[in-house]
Order: C-alpha cells, then sequence, then structure tokens
C-alpha cells in the first residue's frame, strides 16, 4: 500500500514538474520574463577558456538587444568592478543610461539587491547569461529555480574557464532543471508571430548586424528583392 502511494505521488510530481516545462506556457514572452546579464567583464573574459571571446560577446549583444527592442527587464550586473573591470562597452552601449548593479557575492542570487530587483518585476521566468558558466551563472541560476522561478540559461551567451567547466555546469543546471537555450532561440521565441510587425524593423537590424550567417542571408534576401523591384520599374 505504501509503495502504492510513493508511486501515485511520485506521479503527481513529476506531471507538475512537466506542465512548467509543457505546453504554451513554458515558453518565453516579452511580458512573463526577465533578463540577467552577469559579469561580462574584462577579467572574466580575459579568463574564457570555453568559447571564442568574441562569439560570446556578439550574442550577449544580440540577447540585450533583443531584450531591449521587446522591453524585457534587464538587469545588468557586475563583480568587484574596480578589479574585474567594468562592463563590457559593447553590452553597456546596449543600456546607456543603467549603472549596472556590482556586486561582492560571487552568487548573484545572495545578494538582496538582485532578488528584490527581481520579485518587482513579478515575473516567474529568469533569463540568465553571464561568465563564468560554472561560478557566476551555475550558482544563481540553481537557487533561484529552489525559490520557484524557471531558469533559462542562454549557453552561447556564457562561457566558463575551460570547455570541460562550461560543459559540466551546463549539465549540473539541467539536471537541477534549468532549460538551456541560444541567443538565436530568444530571438524567434520572443518575437514568435510575424504580425507583431512593430518589432520586425528592429530585429532585421539585430540579426543583420549580429546574426552571422543569418543576418548575411538576410541580406541577400533584401538585395534579391531589392534588385527584382527595380527590374519591374
Amino acid at each position: 500500500m505504501a509503495f502504492s502511494i510513493l508511486i501515485i505521488a511520485n506521479g503527481f510530481a513529476n506531471a507538475q514538474g512537466a506542465s512548467n516545462k509543457t505546453g504554451l506556457n513554458a515558453l518565453i514572452t516579452p511580458e512573463n520574463s526577465v533578463l540577467l546579464l552577469i559579469d561580462h567583464q574584462p577579467f572574466q573574459f580575459a579568463g574564457l577558456g570555453s568559447h571564442d571571446p568574441q562569439t560570446i560577446l556578439n550574442n550577449t549583444i544580440i540577447i540585450a538587444k533583443t531584450a531591449k527592442l521587446f522591453k524585457v527587464p534587464t538587469l545588468l550586473t557586475t563583480v568587484l568592478e574596480e578589479r574585474g573591470g567594468y562592463l563590457v562597452k559593447g553590452v553597456q552601449d546596449v543600456f546607456p543610461d543603467q549603472k549596472p548593479l556590482d556586486r561582492t557575492w560571487i552568487n548573484a542570487w545572495q545578494d538582496k539587491k538582485v532578488v528584490d530587483w527581481v520579485k518587482k518585476q513579478g515575473r516567474k521566468k529568469v533569463i540568465i547569461a553571464g561568465l563564468w558558466t560554472e561560478i557566476c551563472v551555475a550558482m544563481p541560476a540553481i537557487q533561484a529555480l529552489s525559490e520557484g522561478y524557471e531558469v533559462f540559461v542562454i549557453a552561447d551567451a556564457c562561457g566558463g574557464n575551460t570547455k570541460e567547466s562550461h560543459d559540466r555546469a551546463m549539465d549540473r543546471m539541467v539536471q537541477a532543471g534549468v532549460i538551456p537555450i541560444t541567443a538565436g532561440v530568444l530571438t524567434g521565441e520572443l518575437q514568435r508571430d510575424w504580425a507583431r510587425t512593430e518589432t520586425v524593423p528592429g530585429l532585421a537590424a539585430i540579426l543583420a548586424e549580429h546574426g552571422g550567417n543569418v543576418g548575411i542571408a538576410y541580406a541577400w534576401e533584401v538585395q534579391l528583392l531589392n534588385s527584382s523591384q527595380q527590374n519591374k520599374k
């Protein structure tokens, strides 16, 4: 009897967990999410060994610009700014009027000011990107999960001291319940419908400037469309 109750209880718990990760409500929208950009600073970039630093910077700028375009509340934060360096210019330029919240805590979620900011937004989906994955991303991501937040980590806007440390950190977070996504996924999930025409020009500009092969293909498509219209004239 006790064994049967345990099976039922576990099944109920699994169903509850699955409900947060499947269905339309599991997706990110501009209205249900916040973005934390953690420690994209010179010291952290200097110790980055898992990825090409320029790729991480480019992807971080993509998500920063996308969040701004879709009005997703975004918090910039640094650790020991005087020694670790200011937030890198490409990210700071997206939010020129926001002074990054500087911390002493390695784990941003242990800083009351960070948690209070998230609570004030009243949203349960927390998107995180930062350096390094194994420390300054994994710690707040895992802690935020325990407090009832759904946590999404943008894997290609994070990097670790080594590839091994980044990969194992991603494994650890996924096992804890974090949902890994990429910068490209964020752009598509927020746009969702091309009938949302007010954000299409801004998103197209982001992809054209930072989208790599996608941006190149888009520029080519624009060229062909313009050529076709000129030929008709």
